[in-house]
């Protein structure tokens, strides 16, 4: 059953990005439709997409019920930081291997899988997870990934002119405008939240649209289990999920958490790579084949890692 949920929930992501693949093939796409795109999802229907859910699917008691959740992140990203050093991740690759570690694809994969396993009784424990991994990500991994590049020249420009756009890019601007919205109960006409929804939508098969048009410029051969690579792996399914399982089982002799929130916390921190980090590696001239590498390795392990996730959860 619980590996069934796992290919059901990854199989309509690896068709999307095969149809994005196929079409690019065909020549449906021409070489500037994957930057328009990427424009696109960057600084308009990603915004309209978090301003939404945040209004959607949360109030003030679920912000303020973060528990082991802000701390796991801290400590993936000095380790993820630690092993980029001791690896030596080249430039390009840095901010791309961090984020595939500590950050998740919570909506499209985690979502439906946390639904599928425990039901709509874990869903404000989701939630939460969820805006941890959204603040963490676009407050902090998009920023690593913005002043991460591959081009010698680029991050000369970087040293020297400190760009603010890089530190609230678009997608943080629309958390912290719905965050406003949130604490002062300001209500969003109906016409507004449905356009931004329509907006929104798009997101995620835009994104693994991209990822196919990627992986089809690139060859399939370029699918590879380089260093770099396996290791991200590792963390993302291996050392995220351990220190979110010790972090629990220290927690429980001074605030224990229920038994729900703590299998969500479990669960979500070994969901696959942001589908978006292709994307975020493009718009900073970091190395994309390496991030469509591992949103599309990281998806498809990952109906191997569920069962075992769970069955991790049977000693909790």
């Amino acid at each position: 059953m619980i590996f069934l949920t796992a290919i059901e929930s990854v199989l309509s992501i690896v068709l999307i990005i095969g149809l994005g693949f196929y079409l690019r093939q065909a020549g449906w796409f021409a070489d500037t439709f994957a930057a328009n795109i990427s424009k696109l999802i960057m600084n308009v229907a990603l915004p309209a997409s978090i301003f939404v859910s945040v209004l959607t699917y949360l109030n003030r008691d679920k912000l303020m019920s973060l528990s082991d959740g802000p701390l796991s992140v801290v400590i993936g990203y000095l380790i993820s930081w630690f092993l980029v050093k001791v690896l030596k991740v080249r430039p390009g690759r840095r901010g791309v291997f961090i984020n595939t570690i500590v950050n998740a694809n919570t909506i499209f994969i985690g979502l439906p899988l946390n639904v599928a396993l425990f039901g709509d009784v874990s869903m404000p424990y989701f939630l939460v997870y969820y805006v941890l991994n959204t603040v963490s990500t676009w407050a902090f991994g998009a920023l690593l990934i913005a002043r991460d590049s591959s081009d010698p020249t680029q991050t000369v420009e970087q040293s020297q002119h400190f760009d603010w756009k890089k530190l609230l890019p678009a997608p943080l601007i629309g958390f912290l405008i719905a965050l406003v919205f949130l604490l002062a109960d300001i209500p969003v006409p109906t016409f507004i939240h449905a356009s931004l929804s329509y907006v929104g939508a798009v997101v995620t098969p835009l994104s693994l649209i991209y990822i196919g048009i990627m992986l089809c410029d690139a060859g399939l051969k370029s699918i590879r289990f380089d260093k770099d690579t396996i290791a991200a792996l590792l963390g993302k399914f291996v050392l995220a999920p351990v220190i979110m399982v010790i972090l629990i089982l220290i927690g429980r002799t001074w605030l224990p958490l229920p038994a729900m929130e703590a299998k969500t916390l479990i669960v979500q921190s070994s969901v696959s790579a942001l589908a978006v980090l292709p994307i975020l590696a493009n718009e900073a001239k970091g190395d994309v084949q390496f991030a469509t590498n591992l949103v599309t390795t990281s998806t498809i392990l990952f109906i191997i890692v569920v069962p075992l996730v769970d069955a991790l959860l049977q000693f909790l």
